[in-house]
Parts: C-alpha cells; structure tokens; sequence
C-alpha cells in the first residue's frame, strides 16, 4: 500500500495549474486588513529610553550611597551599650578587612534596629530582661574572640566565630520580638474576653 509520494506528484495534473492572477495581491491586502501593522511612535520610544535611563541612574545612585555610608546606631537604645564598643574600636571583623567590617557593621545595625523595634510592656519586661542578659553574654564572648583574633592573628574559625556571635544575637532578637508580639496578642485577647 505503501507509494512513493514523487510517483504521486509525476502523476497528477494539480502541480501542473496556476495560482489566479492578483492572488498574492489580494492575499496581502487580505492579511494587512486582518493585522495590521502598529506604527511606533518614535517620540514614546524615546521616552521610555530616557526614563529607563533616569530610574536606573536613581537607583543606581540610592544603592552607591547606601553601602557607601557606615551605619549609625540607634540613639537611646540599650543597643548602643552593647554594640558601639565593639563597632567603635578597631577590634573584630572591621580589623580584618573592611568587607567584613561591612558584614559587622551590619549585623551591629540589624541589631540596634531590632532592640528600637522591642517596647517591653509590664507583662514581657521579665522575658526582655532574659534575653537582653543572653545577648550580653554573647556580646562578652563577641569580645574575647576579638582579642583572640588579634592576638593569634588571623583565623578562619574565629571569624566564622564571630559571625555566627552576630547571627545569634540577631536571631535572639527576632525570636524576642515575635514572643513578645505574641504575649501582647494574648494580654490583648483576654483582656477583651474579660470585657464581655
């Protein structure tokens, strides 16, 4: 059953006829009425160019002064007790190099910020003071591993070290902001069930 199809086409009159005369004329025409084409409007084009241009320019110069300026610590915090000894002197990661004095610097001003964020009520003034005492503890150790970093030079382990000093201390701060946020919730829901 199988043909070839060259055989087919040998013998068959269609490849012989001609297309109508103007076909391709009205196909064209046919096909422009049904998409047509857009016309670009050069003056638009060149505004969207120029305000692509402006926007990354802006955010360009926003992120260049951001990283470039080191960050301030929150004032009338005790953040500033903990944290302005260490980013105020030239121990620690900012006397290794100044990329990690970056990721210090960081860290330091996630911290602050989270310890301005915190308003201990009545209710989670005992928790506060928990966790304020934790974070001191590793602000002391922060301490010594930066003297141990100047003293036995430069090592991978104590700068991990004091990276990882940072991240807990960020991470107790979550954890009490989330715990408080909950302990307020619930003061707030039984003292409306109480109401009623």
């Amino acid at each position: 059953m199988a043909q070839d199809i060259r055989e087919l086409f040998k013998n068959d009159n269609l490849s012989q006829e001609k297309m109508p005369k103007h076909h391709e004329k009205r196909f064209l025409e046919k096909l422009d009425k049904a998409l047509p084409e857009k016309k670009s409007g050069s003056y638009w084009s060149w505004m969207q160019i120029a305000a692509s241009v402006v926007v990354i320019l802006g955010l360009s110069f926003g992120g260049y002064t951001f990283f470039k300026h080191d960050p301030k610590p929150v004032p009338n915090t005790i953040a500033n007790t903990n944290t302005t000894n260490i980013s105020n002197n030239n121990s620690g990661l900012g006397s290794v190099s100044p990329d990690l004095k970056k990721v210090e610097n960081y860290y330091l001003a996630s911290i602050s910020l989270e310890l301005s964020k915190i308003k201990p009520t009545p209710e989670t003034k005992e928790l506060y003071d928990d966790y304020l005492e934790q974070i001191a503890t590793l602000d002391k150790e922060y301490k010594r591993l930066s003297q141990e970093l100047e003293t036995s030079g430069l090592s991978e382990l104590t700068v991990n070290a004091l990276i990882d000093n940072l991240k807990w201390r960020l991470n107790l701060l979550y954890r009490l902001r989330e715990q408080v946020k909950i302990l307020n919730t619930d003061s707030e829901l039984n003292q409306n069930h109480k109401s009623i």
